[in-house]
């Protein structure tokens, strides 16, 4: 039995079997990446199912457990490098309408994990609560996609990335099975399926802790001079008087790639966005000037919300998104600071880099709590090799490279520190490999055996 006996033998669940549209829903914004865009362009499934209740989902997993067939998870297909995209064909499971907010009590919501975020906020914020971290794809991302492929985004200055202690509690988890099993997961353990790409469990439901509701504004403070703007941007993060949920630095030339807030950035200069509380605007506007700075642009969250466009588009790897609308030889590289010395890195770096490297920083908090920048710098692409050496660059620096250009978690994020435990548990949760196969590069189970 193949992905489509399965997709007949199912025929009551939403199946999509146009090949087109199943292409479609089998790729991601991958395309980011140049080397990726040429490995990646022809994978595809050989058919979509989009469940919408738990027995749905499992009569699914049972028949592929059964049969072979390889599946793949994907949220809205808002990752980057080829997170959701099958690489041996088989079935893309589609949980965006698996979406139901479960329940949110002080501070802490349960949901299925097909709920986009943009979603999930407007609800929680009947609350009195919000996510504490929104991604650049807020928009379309599910909160599983977050959670299986992302890292954090806007409210990461202030409780670091998804995986820092006290963001995650509990994870429901169903196991690829003939007869499958689910588990509830807690804390640590739960974390072992964060950032996996769904390749050793199927996350159903996630239970989080949320923030306080603040009326956000946003800014945009431009400076003549790179380390000005730098300067500025840094002691705004860590000042700890300023309430805020969005720091970006992003050096010239890439403010003139926001060609939507032309008018707020002068040709040549610096920019640091901000999302910040109404009662830090002020503070904000001594300190600017302090660093030879013009705010060129403050919005309270009315005129935001009513103009429905946020600053939040252009930062984290929206940054890169718009670049690449402009220019499409562009790529990036996503890179983690030491929190020790990040001023000096990178300095040393825009000095030895500068017009090959655009310097894109997202000031954060670290899993430790301390705070750091994390990059998405913007490169010209000349070659694949040139892109090897200038992450090599970063190393020789000191500053960890998480790799955008490979589809394995082992080379990317996990920088070959890959918790032995997630193999565990895919030998438990996953024991034929049919999850996601072949992102997981230390996990050698034969390809062979797989009956797309």
């Amino acid at each position: 039995m193949n992905a489509h006996d399965i997709s007949q033998q199912l025929s009551d669940l939403e199946w999509i079997t146009e090949p087109t549209r199943v292409h479609k829903l089998s790729q991601d914004f991958s395309w980011y990446s140049p080397v990726l865009k040429r490995q990646l362009a022809d994978k595809t499934a050989q058919a979509v199912v989009r469940p919408k209740t738990e027995q749905e989902i499992k009569e699914v997993v049972s028949l592929c457990a059964t049969h072979g067939v390889p599946l793949t998870l994907r949220g809205t297909g808002t990752g980057n490098y080829g997170q959701c995209i099958p690489l041996n064909g088989g079935i893309v499971m589609d949980m965006s309408a698996y979406n139901q907010v479960l329940w949110i009590r002080e501070g802490v919501a349960r949901s299925q994990t097909g709920i986009r975020l943009t979603e999930f906020d407007k609800i929680a914020k009947t609350h009195g609560f919000e996510l504490r971290w929104i991604p650049s794809t807020f928009r379309s991302a599910t909160l599983g996609g977050l959670y299986g492929g992302g890292f954090g985004g806007a409210g990461s200055i202030n409780y670091g990335p998804i995986a820092a202690p006290g963001n995650i509690l509990k994870v429901r988890v169903m196991s690829m099975d003939k007869e499958p099993v689910v588990h509830e997961l807690s804390d640590a353990q739960a974390l072992l399926t964060h950032h996996t790409y769904g390749t050793n469990g199927i996350v159903l439901e996630i239970e989080f802790s949320l923030a306080p509701l603040v009326e956000w504004s946003e800014a945009m403070v431009v400076f003549n001079e790179f380390d000005d703007a730098l300067n500025f941007a840094n002691d705004f993060a860590t000042g700890a008087g300023y309430q805020k949920k969005e720091v970006a630095f992003m050096a010239d030339p890439i403010p003139g790639y926001f060609t939507t807030f032309a008018s707020s950035l002068p040709k040549g200069t610096h920019a640091v966005i901000l999302v910040l509380a109404p009662s830090s605007c002020d503070p904000m506007k001594a300190l600017a000037l302090k660093h030879q700075g013009e705010v060129s642009y403050l919005k309270s969250a009315q005129e935001v919300q009513s103009s429905n466009r946020t600053l939040i588009e252009l930062t984290w790897n929206h940054t890169t998104l718009q670049a690449l609308k402009v220019d499409k030889t562009l790529t990036y590289i996503q890179s983690g600071f030491d929190p020790s010395k990040y001023m000096e890195q990178v300095r040393a770096l825009e000095k030895e880099l500068k017009g090959e490297v655009m310097m894109h920083l997202e000031f954060i908090r670290t899993k430790e709590g301390l705070i750091n920048c994390s990059g998405l710098q913007i490169i010209r692409f000349t070659t694949e090799e040139r892109l090897n050496e200038i992450m090599q660059i970063h190393r020789d620096h000191g500053v960890q490279i998480n790799n955008p250009h490979v589809y394995t978690l082992e080379d990317g994020k996990a920088g070959n520190k890959l918790n032995p435990e997630v193999l565990k548990l895919k030998d438990q949760l996953d024991p034929q490999g049919l999850l996601n196969p072949g992102k997981l590069r230390t996990w050698s189970r034969p390809l062979q055996q797989f009956n797309a």
